[in-house]
């Protein structure tokens, strides 16, 4: 038995395999995996809040649990939070009842990350609910979904900590402080990473919305570099990583390349994403993840329409082994479940008819 076989049954990435090998392997089998981002519909199939389950990991997992009974997909994550790093550093954060959480701007000088070091980001209450969120999903799901976790990406944590604008002209007019402000997040998103996989994460995650606005030499310096750094670490743990941004990220691809990860998740067609292109663009050991808008037709449409969009980009995307079916972000919590079980029904029945 091979050991890309034993990924299959065991739910486990082995050091020695990629993402890329599981797609060709299922791709083979003339069929894709889906992996819709599909964490907040679950707050509202259970009664509860976003605010308790970002809160309570017996909450978050009952979320999740009954999001994969309902639907199957092949991968999961916890609830999308871009929060998480920067509340257990000491950042002032809001907690909605029924929005994630937002981090609001503090007062924050280069001088602060001496101090900061010094915090240990492992007994943060709120951190230590998605590590315990995890667990419950390592020992709760079976082997046969594969348990993924987010972080939030470097440059992204930066813009948390002194906020989006000053991180924006920082690199233009400061790139030495900036520099040091992501090298201090990216040990920040290190540490939290180990935590992570320690708890059984099989997928990590990067989430880096705030990189989207830098033209490509900004961000191959103050996120794709740093990126590289969380990938090596989890490459050397047998984890594959995924790099997530929001909004039209074609003109950044070859620089998203350098940074040593598995896949892309990216935006939707009506976000400037053409995925397609984006395959042909990217070498074929990355997978292409996505890209169905979460708030078009799987918001407003009907059953019908979502199997007809989510045929039309199966269709288009036949020739490329690395492609996985997702949602081109997080789906909110409102979307209609006749929906995603359409989206998530046409991608797990289609087969790949290569012209």
């Amino acid at each position: 038995m091979n050991k890309l076989i034993i990924i299959l049954l065991t739910g486990k990435f082995v050091i020695d395999n990629s993402l890329n090998n599981l797609c060709v392997r299922v791709y083979d089998e003339k069929r894709r995996l889906v992996a819709p981002l599909i964490g907040f519909p679950g707050v509202r199939m259970t009664g509860t809040s976003i605010k308790l389950a970002q809160q309570n990991y017996s909450e978050h997992f009952k979320v999740l649990k009954i999001l994969f009974e309902t639907f199957q997909p092949d991968v999961i994550f916890p609830l999308m939070d871009l929060s998480v790093e920067a509340n257990a550093l000491g950042w002032y954060t809001l907690f909605p009842q029924e929005e994630s959480a937002t981090v609001k701007k503090n007062e924050f000088s280069v001088t602060d990350i001496e101090r900061l070091e010094r915090i240990d980001i492992s007994c943060d209450s709120r951190l230590l609910n998605y590590i315990e969120t995890v667990r419950l999903m390592k020992i709760g799901l079976p082997p046969s979904v594969q348990k993924g976790a987010y972080v939030t990406g470097p440059y992204t944590l930066a813009a948390l900590l002194m906020g989006a604008e000053e991180a924006a002209l920082a690199t233009i007019i400061n790139p030495e402080e900036l520099n040091a402000i992501c090298e201090f997040t990216t040990k920040t998103i290190v540490k939290y990473t180990e935590l992570l996989i320690s708890a059984g994460a099989e997928v990590i995650c990067v989430l880096e919305p705030n990189a989207v606005m830098l033209d490509p030499g900004h961000f191959e310096k103050f996120s794709a570099g740093y990126v590289q750094r969380i990938s090596e670490y989890c490459r050397n743990h047998g984890i594959p990583t995924i790099y997530h941004i929001c909004g039209n990220t074609m003109h950044l691809l070859g620089k998203m390349s350098k940074s040593g990860v598995d896949a892309f998740s990216l935006d939707s067609r009506e976000a400037g994403v053409d995925l397609v292109e984006a395959a042909k663009t990217v070498a074929g050991e990355i997978v292409m993840i996505g890209n169905i808008s979460p708030t078009g037709k799987l918001l407003d449409g009907k059953p019908d329409d979502v199997k007809e969009e989510t045929l039309q980009l199966m269709k288009s995307m036949d020739e490329y082994p690395n492609f996985i079916l997702s949602t081109g972000c997080d789906l909110p919590q409102e979307i209609p479940l006749e929906n995603i079980r359409a989206f998530i029904e046409t991608g797990k029945n289609y087969r790949i008819s290569l012209r």
